[in-house]
């Protein structure tokens, strides 16, 4: 019995075109991580489940690909990397010197409902920087972020800037005990109306006066300049003093990187993860797609004392990149990709010479850095001709008896149709000028 099988729900599959314009972006930004002297990593695709468990808890196992391997280890699917990277960094990089600056490109596997830009194995590249706790080491990371959107040709997005440490602030103003659980809530305003935003507040716990603070909170947003000055009227305490200076400074510097244009200020942002300390930040492009975020990051200082390291400062961000091509395609910025050769050998019947000789040529175009093809199928020349025009390959060479009884073979201009007979041993430098390479 046939059974036909299907890809697994909230995977795809990869075809040429998609994977050529990946590879496009993915290169774009690989340039740009390497011009900030970050340096590539890459770990193991699947970790101990407890290594996800002690940065979020138990509940993180409902969106985890957990599993007992055949030795009976709980193991989980990546769901991220910064939690491997402080893995990878506390097993052999504590006395490294500081800062490390890593990146990676690599596919993640989460256990969620498939939307808009949402899928189970996904595609994220991130960078880590670890051991500064300076500003300048969140400016650094902030302003390659904007870089990173910026190479791939995407303009109209901002990075919004928020902060933990005034949430947590804003926490204590409010008397609330259950701090994570005001900032999950906070986190996921943008997904519910203002009136089931108020409903959910209510439901956690807070007075009229405190969802009208919130609500004053969460409105705290826009330009730098604007935004600061309505926070220090907000906060009094000496800690959220202290962290809006540190705003204040990290604006500054911003400004020096050039990147001042993108950046706005947002008190409710909070971010998914819990092990955020301070700084949080993330990039919104407006889209008729449905797609929110497109990546984001911030400050953990304490994650990696968590996985049994000396207490050590760190930073980061993630792209998104099955939100950041849908958004990237539908404004036109990725080249269409040029899938096709630039020449394909022929060779005019089956003769073991023929063949030999086809074979020849189009090695020795591809080791001069031309790309080519070569007809294996033993189609007949018209058929082969078709073939090529249906790639659209702009020349074919023909290898022919007659022709290489002499040394030589033709040369076929397939959209004009002309045709020039060439040496053998010549027809890479002629391909070559033909090209302007």
């Amino acid at each position: 019995m046939k059974v036909r099988l299907e890809k697994v729900k909230g995977t795809r599959d990869l075809l040429p075109e998609e994977m050529a314009k990946r590879r496009w972006v993915f290169e774009r930004i690989r340039e740009v991580f390497e011009r900030y002297n970050f340096h590539e990593v890459l770990t193991p695709t699947f970790e101990y489940t407890t290594l996800f468990q002690l940065r979020s808890g138990e509940e993180v196992v409902e969106q985890l690909y957990a599993f007992d391997d055949k030795g009976g280890r709980n193991l989980s699917l990546r769901p991220d990397m910064t939690s491997s990277v402080a893995r990878l960094y506390v097993n052999s990089f504590q006395t490294a010197p500081k800062p490390i600056k890593w990146y990676y490109i690599a596919n993640m596997f989460r256990y969620e409902e498939p939307q808009s830009g949402r899928y189970r194995e996904f595609w994220q590249a991130g960078v880590e920087l670890i051991g500064s706790d300076r500003v300048e080491a969140d400016a650094e990371v902030i302003a390659l972020f904007v870089e990173s959107y910026l190479a791939t040709g995407l303009e109209d997005f901002t990075v919004n800037i928020g902060d933990r440490v005034l949430l947590d602030e804003f926490a204590k103003m409010l008397g609330v005990k259950d701090d994570i659980g005001l900032m999950r809530l906070i986190d996921k305003k943008d997904k519910m109306s203002r009136e089931e935003f108020v409903k959910a507040l209510r439901d956690f716990g807070l007075s009229d006066d405190g969802v009208e603070k919130v609500l004053r909170l969460i409105e705290i947003k826009g330009k730098p300049d604007e935004v600061l000055p309505l926070a220090e009227g907000l906060f009094t305490s000496d800690a959220a003093k202290t962290e809006i200076a540190r705003l204040y400074e990290l604006v500054d510097l911003l400004d020096a990187y050039g990147v001042s244009k993108w950046i706005r200020i947002d008190l409710g942002i909070a971010r998914g993860f819990d092990y955020y300390t301070s700084i949080v930040f993330e990039a919104i492009a407006p889209n008729d797609l449905g797609i929110g975020s497109i990546g984001g990051g911030g400050r953990y200082d304490n994650l990696i004392e968590v996985f049994g390291g000396k207490p050590t400062p760190a930073t980061g961000f993630a792209i998104g990149i099955e939100r950041l091509i849908p958004i990237l395609e539908w404004k036109g910025l990725i080249p269409e990709p040029k899938l096709r050769p630039d020449v394909y050998v022929i060779p005019i019947g089956k003769e073991p010479d023929l063949k030999k000789a086809a074979i020849e040529v189009v090695s020795a175009l591809r080791r001069a850095g031309i790309k080519a093809d070569i007809e294996l199928t033993g189609r007949k020349l018209r058929k082969a001709l078709d073939y090529a025009g249906r790639l659209g390959v702009p020349y074919v060479i023909l290898v022919g008896k007659k022709d290489l009884a002499e040394g030589r073979v033709t040369v076929r201009d397939m959209e004009g149709g002309e045709q020039r007979v060439v040496e053998k041993e010549e027809v890479v430098e002629v391909i070559a000028g033909i090209l302007g390479l």
